[in-house]
């Protein structure tokens, strides 16, 4: 509790500090019902790290519910919350690995505000979705359409586009060459390509950890899920991988190809 020592309250009055005695004693127990006062109203704002509601195995939904931590519920919120601090981790990599996309930077912070917004969805049980709460909790489909839009953008090919503006400039041939977003994918690619790239190919991941609880949480009839949170879900595991590519190559590291292992011999470490 925020505490304040009383000389301190003391010097904020406004009685000097050699008035008579009697005055004195009158601004003391003003002090004291003032810092009362103050300490109350501080408790009164102060929200607690630690409730110990949890101690007994159990946790809250949106409407008070109390519900055993492994429920189906708790696992999608729980995979959902370790794929916003994915995401969040990815964004610190970018940072980090001097990968120059402030856009990229930009959408991933909306997607952690979605994955908040998704998780308030989940959490609030059908019998309290009023028309109000269903209209405020409603995951939309323009949040599906941003996804898709965004990696289309990353994903596109602007050879034809470019060649008008260069053609003057350049000869044909080097008109010619694709000048799409990311190469295309000849082979399936191992997470790599740097840190960014990684930790966001680490963060699809879970991701697609979090969409299978949602689906399997979708199946009970006490749940009532969106369709297009399933979709937000799976349309974000497919952003998220374009965009460790998309790292991958600003950083200008290179993506790990996968090799078959059929017909290789033992390899010595």
């Amino acid at each position: 509790m925020l505490s304040i020592h009383r000389r301190a309250l003391w010097s904020l009055l406004p009685v000097a500090r050699s008035s008579a005695p009697a005055v004195l004693s009158a601004t003391s127990r003003l002090a004291g019902s003032r810092l009362q006062r103050f300490e109350a109203a501080a408790t009164a704002r102060q929200v607690s790290v630690y409730t110990r509601t949890g101690d007994k195995g159990k946790s809250s939904l949106y409407n008070g519910e109390r519900r055993r931590k492994d429920d189906k519920i708790f696992h999608a919120l729980g995979d959902i919350d370790e794929l916003n601090s994915a995401v969040g981790i990815g964004k610190e990599m970018i940072i980090k690995e001097k990968v120059e996309d402030d856009i990229l930077l930009a959408r991933l912070e909306d997607i952690q505000c979605r994955l908040l917004d998704l998780g308030a969805h989940i959490a609030t049980p059908t019998s309290e979705k009023t028309a109000e709460k269903v209209k405020r909790m409603k995951v939309e489909d323009v949040w599906v359409d941003d996804l898709e839009l965004w990696i289309d953008e990353m994903d596109k090919y602007s050879s034809y586009l470019l060649c008008l503006h260069l053609l003057p400039l350049l000869p044909l041939s080097s008109c010619l060459v694709s000048l799409r977003e990311l190469p295309p994918l000849k082979n399936f690619i191992l997470p790599s390509g740097g840190l960014a790239s990684a930790t966001l190919h680490n963060a699809r991941t879970v991701c697609r950890r979090a969409e299978r609880n949602v689906v399997a949480l979708q199946q009970d009839e006490q749940a009532v899920i969106d369709a297009s949170a399933v979709r937000y879900l799976n349309r974000l595991s497919d952003f998220l991988f374009v965009s460790a590519r998309r790292c991958a190559k600003l950083a200008g590291k290179p993506e790990a190809l996968y090799q078959s292992g059929h017909g290789l011999k033992t390899r010595s470490h």
